[in-house]
């Protein structure tokens, strides 16, 4: 029998991570939000409210959401049979899947970024690609445009898709599908019957991983499309960096944190629901 903790010691124990929590992520945002609503004349709303009047701020939020979308479907259509073979396999086999997917993570997103330059090039390796295929007649550049800036992100946010499928596949019991094929299930009646329903809740956490960090990013945007394409992130890095216009850099950052928060709340809410219906 396993002996517990006392609450009292696993309060304590708690206390350090908690109190770095606090210094570092939470009282920077305490003073981001009071930024937001606090004007000359006291509390206001007249930021938000300047914000959501412009059409300029109504295309970029259009424009995260998009990006972070499109990034989002790219990485689970990829990822998902990517975690299926990770699961399945065996030995030395699965170990080098898991490598590939985990060892590009130590790369930084500014190298990745950087080398994706090169490849979207009018020169680069997919435009080449494309041609020797025959679906482009001559060479053209991916580079600074969206289908381009979805395929560097969705390399980089990959393995945060491929990870939680794969960690709910594992725990699927292989004789289920084995049941199904006995009793004349077809391959494709017992993918949708059987195994999409089970790892639901790892696509579910996938894509909130995805969509959060597709949201919120700001140096592949600014280093694949250019200052000509605005993001919330960009507009929120260019509001403090550049034009020194924090009352526009603090509503934008809550704006991108209350979106990002929606998305983690939601998808855990409903990645708990399918667990237990599951």
């Amino acid at each position: 029998m396993k002996a517990k903790l006392p609450t009292d010691m696993v309060f304590w124990l708690a206390v350090p991570a908690v109190g770095y929590l606090a210094v570092a992520y939470a009282l920077p945002l305490v003073f981001l939000l009071a930024r937001s609503f606090i004007g000359p004349q006291g509390v206001t709303l007249e930021l938000f409210t300047a914000f959501f009047a412009d059409d300029f701020n109504w295309r970029v939020i259009a424009n995260t959401l998009r990006i972070a979308a499109a990034v989002t479907l790219v990485s689970l259509l990829v990822g998902y049979p990517v975690a299926l073979a990770l699961a399945r396999a065996r030995g030395a086999m699965q170990a080098l899947l898991l490598t590939a997917i985990i060892l590009p993570l130590s790369v930084g997103v500014v190298v990745k970024a950087f080398a994706w330059q090169i490849v979207l090039r009018r020169d680069g390796l997919i435009a080449k690609v494309l041609v020797t295929l025959g679906l482009w007649d001559e060479p053209q550049r991916l580079l600074f445009t969206e289908p381009g800036l979805v395929i560097g992100a969705a390399n980089v946010f990959l393995p945060f898709m491929i990870l939680p499928i794969y960690s709910v596949v594992r725990l699927i019991d292989p004789r289920l599908a084995e049941a199904g094929a006995t009793l004349g299930a077809t391959p494709l009646y017992r993918f949708r019957k059987i195994v999409l329903p089970l790892t639901m809740p790892g696509i579910v956490s996938g894509m909130a991983f995805v969509f959060s960090l597709s949201v919120s990013m700001y140096v592949i945007p600014s280093l694949l499309m250019g200052d000509r394409f605005q993001t919330l992130a960009t507009l929120t890095g260019r509001s403090f960096l550049l034009m020194r216009n924090e009352a526009l850099g603090s509503a934008t950052a809550v704006v991108l944190l209350v979106l990002a928060v929606s998305i983690v709340v939601s998808s855990t809410w409903l990645s708990h629901r399918l667990g237990r219906t599951s």
